[in-house]
């Protein structure tokens, strides 16, 4: 059971998600080394605030900080802390915003200084295989098709996609229905409908899909250690091309100022 949204609920979502996206994009010049991910979750928090938003994060559940800072292994959910950034991290970071009654959700990968080649891979492809699975939030289509579109370019280009934490619907509330899985069969799950609206963010590994949760109770490892990276745009599901709420640009815009 899932809530499809109104013209008017999309943009009040869109502007959610936008605030996510200059969010993001306003800690882009913060990813260098020796920098710590409290510094990050700082300034994010006062920019939603200054903004008009209020952290979507900060609390749900019991989670004590505005972003999830993830590090080299870290899947998801990793907390801010005095750990600093050291060259040739990457830095997945998710970031949630209320505002209007509507939630904002994005996650953009980061990187600090000189990266592995098979790690920049990794990110690109990670990258890739969301747009892929965006291409795919049409009307009539399924859920696994998205998830189907994913996998394949995940795993043809030699990454694993990380299976037990998922994409959600979005709106009112930070997680709703349906979920939205990065693997599948394409033409099963259920049918995608005009003004669904969905969180669709591939977790990719570079090694082996496995992972496991640290004794904080939130932060997602990879089991073999290996790094992870993690894209997420918030889209309305549309009868030719979804509609994509969240804006890569404006950060793709401020890394290249780094």
């Amino acid at each position: 059971m899932f809530q499809l949204k109104t013209d008017e609920e999309v943009e009040l979502l869109r502007q959610s998600n936008l605030l996510v996206s200059a969010t993001l994009a306003s800690v882009a010049g913060l990813m260098k080394p020796g920098v710590t991910t409290l510094e990050i979750d700082r300034l994010a928090e006062e920019f939603i605030r200054d903004h008009g938003g209020i952290p979507g994060f900060k609390g749900y559940q019991g989670y004590p900080t505005t972003l999830c800072i993830s590090i080299n292994d870290e899947v998801v959910h990793g907390i801010p802390s005095r750990r600093m950034l050291k060259d040739g991290d990457i830095v997945s970071v998710d970031c949630g915003v209320l505002m209007n009654g509507f939630n904002g959700d994005s996650t953009f990968t980061f990187t600090v200084g000189v990266v592995k080649p098979e790690i920049l891979k990794l990110v690109q492809i990670t990258k890739e295989c969301l747009y892929k699975g965006i291409a795919q939030a049409t009307t009539g289509k399924r859920m696994g098709d998205i998830g189907a579109a994913i996998q394949k370019h995940a795993e043809v280009n030699g990454f694993s996609v990380v299976r037990e934490m998922v994409g959600h619907g979005v709106g009112r509330h930070l997680h709703e229905a349906p979920e939205v899985p990065n693997y599948g069969r394409a033409g099963s799950g259920v049918v995608l409908q005009n003004g669904l609206t969905i969180a669709i963010e591939p977790m990719i590994n570079l090694g082996k899909r496995h992972i496991y949760q640290e004794p904080d109770g939130w932060t997602i490892r990879t089991h073999d250690h290996k790094p992870s990276a993690h894209f997420e745009h918030s889209v309305v599901v549309r009868d030719e091309i979804a509609d994509i709420l969240s804006d890569f640009k404006i950060i793709e815009q401020a890394v290249s100022k780094v």
